[in-house]
């Protein structure tokens, strides 16, 4: 989908203009991977734009960096504001926010250590990144041929931009072989993730979504997810799924801020009830919670004027 040009972006303190945002050829991250971000959507709400637990999300762009070993040069609660401030900037009511820390200019080797940090945060209108009618459709499913890092390999709990690599090879593949989407497997064989969501599926009765030892990154909408599983008085845990788990369970779902709750109709070609009850009933609340609809998850919603 392509990018929609907004005003400004912040970039290391201040709101530049869209066009001069601009990083040198040789900047460190863009040889080596080493960068850190964030994928967050604000939505529009009654009382104008809120971000979906923007705090939560920037926390874990700073975890991400101390994994990495990256020092942000600026706090928590600044990165928050800038957030703030780069979509009222755009005056849009809702959009898609990337806030992304890397090595700029000035050394080049595998040596992190004397690098500089840049820091910036981009704004612009996205819509369903599975497609407008995935919640009721579903999506076709494919188990990729690529195998999700290893926690000593490539530290899946960090939200590294060098990660992508292995997500964009296993994403290509599956839309090259007709599929919308692939399921990573850890190398054990266990269900990690989606390359780009977190998995949910429903077994025996149980919803399960697999744990960060699998290789899954914590993902802030599956928290939200369980939440909402939960206090709809679904049995929801964290545990390992196998690929054959995925064949045959009652319903599924995947999850993510670009994807939000994207029902699932197939996985290997194996047909799974879709759309399922409990996947409408989620769907439909996280709808109305990340727009301030519901009380009890009004907190998750960090309005921009505030």
């Amino acid at each position: 989908m392509p990018i929609e040009k907004t005003d400004k972006i912040w970039m290391n303190g201040e709101l530049v203009p869209w066009d001069d945002a601009n990083i040198h050829v040789l900047s460190h991250s863009l040889h080596y991977g080493m960068g850190v971000f964030e994928g967050i959507r604000a939505y529009e709400t009654s009382e104008g734009p809120a971000i979906f637990r923007l705090t939560e999300h920037i926390e874990r762009l700073f975890d991400s960096a101390k994994i990495m070993m990256m020092d942000i040069p600026f706090a928590v609660d600044e990165i928050v504001q800038a957030c703030k401030d780069t979509v009222r900037s755009s005056g849009l009511p809702s959009c898609y926010v990337r806030p992304i820390a890397f090595f700029g200019y000035g050394e080049m080797g595998l040596n992190t250590l004397p690098c500089k940090v840049t820091v910036a945060i981009a704004c612009w209108p996205w819509g369903a990144y599975l497609g407008d009618d995935a919640v009721t459709k579903g999506v076709r499913l494919k188990v990729s041929s690529w195998t999700r890092h290893d926690h000593n390999t490539m530290p899946p709990s960090s939200k590294t931009t060098g990660n992508y690599v292995n997500s964009s090879l296993a994403k290509v593949e599956a839309l090259k072989a007709g599929y919308d989407e692939a399921v990573m497997l850890n190398p054990d064989g266990f269900v990690s993730e989606c390359t780009g969501e977190n998995i949910f599926a429903s077994r025996k009765g149980v919803l399960i979504t697999p744990p960060i030892a699998a290789g899954a990154l914590e993902g802030i909408t599956q928290s939200s997810v369980m939440t909402i599983a939960r206090d709809l008085g679904y049995d929801t845990r964290v545990d390992y799924l196998t690929r054959s788990d995925l064949y045959i369970c009652e319903e599924m779902f995947v999850c993510g801020t670009a994807a939000e709750v994207s029902a699932v109709n197939s996985v290997d070609d194996r047909t799974i009830p879709c759309p399922g009850d409990k996947t409408v009933a989620i769907a439909a609340e996280y709808a109305k919670a990340v727009r301030g609809k519901t009380d009890r998850y009004k907190n998750w919603c960090e309005h921009v004027d505030d």
